[in-house]
């Protein structure tokens, strides 16, 4: 389904009765939109970008079978961004008055006016707009009430206590779901916006034995509530996380393989796209300047953005400029084929915007041949990586060094679980000794990616 920039993708009326609503129609964020570009127009402003947004949600939590938290949502908020010349302004505000308009709006022009002029501000060009877009199947409301919210966030905490004697406590079980509308429009003639939900379920457990107490998690999310994972199954993983973190022991200081499970390998490539991202290239802050065109990775290598995936978690039509997104390479045979860049980093660049104007979206890394088992069998002896601890990483230089727990593998077998140690590098070598990525895929998140293993690493210990 195709939809013109003059309309909210449609949402099905059938489910729109029994979800929370949302106060506001798209009809009266498109004309709030509109006001607050006419008028800053009338006071002078040469250009205007406006958005509003609107959401809903609930929040439950519960511990040892208690309600210990209960939040219910309802946010909306205006942001404009205006330019005279090239001297820009910007405000915000979160009320939906009509003189709290004109004050934001005037407040913007306000700075605008004192604001030294910058040479590459300004709108993106018109060409890059989207112009239409297909429904990315991002809205499915979920009509929870505050008793089915109960009721799950207990089963999940109840599943993770039925799992094993050992789990002696719970950090809380939770279920969240939020549902959100949001209108861009601007000067150039953009007008557009789109309905999206996320909904979430979580648990936190504690774990005793003789040699002391472990707490470990577990979590779903996705765009509907059918995609989420069973609440038993959530309390259940939980609990054998924690449980078999039980009687830790520390490493000598060696170095050796190391495979970072999925939720670990994510930061890894988080630390990429951080990397190729326009700010740190025009700020030169970034351990892969002007690294276009270099082989960054092995040769067996893919990683692609994949912003028009239906229901993924990252997906949107068109960015925060209102340029189109696009589905694209950034590593193709280990090569890097471009930074991810908006309107201004682009002009700083001497490039075109990528559509990247609030940061990459659904980032895949294409996984290899081998599942878990068999990365673990192709490692052999290493440490197997299950949670990092603090930041540790200069983006400048790419020296990495991170507080880590996990386990000890030996011959392919998990031996025994690992704690207080630090893992060291630097990022730029890390990438280069890739060995594999599992088919065991996470997309819980913006960054699609399995485990990930290194051909060899420090592990400081004892």
């Amino acid at each position: 389904m195709s939809t013109s920039p003059e309309r909210v993708i449609p949402q099905d009326p059938s489910r729109d009765g029994e979800a929370r609503a949302l106060s506001h129609s798209p009809e009266s964020l498109q004309a709030r939109v509109q006001r607050a570009l006419e008028a800053a127009q009338s006071r002078g402003a040469s250009d205007v970008q406006a958005v509003v947004s609107h959401s809903v949600g609930l929040e439950l939590g519960v511990r040892k079978g208690e309600i210990e938290t209960l939040e219910h949502e309802r946010d909306q908020s205006l942001s404009l961004i205006v330019y005279f010349g090239q001297s820009k302004g910007a405000a915000s505000t979160t009320d939906f008055s009509d003189q709290a308009l004109i004050d934001t709006v005037e407040a913007a022009c306000r700075i605008a006016r004192y604001t030294e002029p910058d040479p590459y501000a300004g709108m993106p060009d018109p060409a890059f707009k989207a112009e239409t877009w297909e429904d990315l199947d991002l809205d499915h409301p979920w009509a929870c009430d505050v008793a089915e919210a109960t009721e799950l966030a207990c089963a999940i905490e109840a599943a993770g206590f039925a799992t094993d004697a050992r789990i002696e406590n719970s950090e809380g079980a939770s279920v969240s779901t939020r549902r959100a509308i949001a209108f861009l429009g601007d000067s150039q003639g953009f007008m557009g916006g789109y309905r999206s939900t996320r909904h979430s379920l979580s648990c936190a457990l504690v774990a005793r034995d003789e040699a002391g107490m472990q707490r470990d998690y577990a979590y779903s999310v996705a765009r509907h509530a059918d995609d989420l994972e069973a609440a038993s199954s959530i309390g259940r993983e939980a609990a054998e996380r924690t449980v078999r973190r039980l009687g830790g022991r520390k490493l000598s200081t060696r170095s050796c393989p190391v495979l970072f499970a999925p939720e670990m390998a994510r930061t890894l490539i988080g630390s990429f796209t951080r990397a190729i991202s326009g700010p740190a290239q025009y700020r030169e802050s970034s351990f892969l300047l002007n690294a276009v065109g270099e082989s960054v990775f092995p040769g067996w290598m893919q990683i692609e953005e994949r912003p028009r995936t239906p229901r993924a978690l990252g997906s949107a039509p068109f960015d925060g400029e209102g340029v189109r997104t696009r589905n694209r390479a950034l590593i193709a045979d280990g090569v890097l084929q471009s930074y991810t860049l908006d309107s201004y980093a682009a002009r700083r660049l001497g490039l075109k915007t990528t559509g990247n104007a609030g940061g990459a979206r659904n980032v895949t890394v294409t996984p290899g041949d081998k599942d878990f088992a068999a990365l673990l069998a192709e490692m052999g002896t290493g440490f197997l990586v299950t949670e990092l601890i603090g930041q540790g990483v200069n983006m400048v230089t790419g020296d990495y060094s991170r507080g880590a727990a996990g386990f000890w593998v030996e011959h392919g077998e998990l031996q025994y679980p690992v704690e207080e140690v630090t893992i060291a590098g630097n990022l730029k070598d890390m990438f280069q000794r890739m060995a594999a990525v599992g088919t065991d895929v996470d997309c819980r998140g913006n960054i699609h990616t399995g485990s990930i293993l290194i051909e060899a690493m420090t592990v400081a210990g004892d």
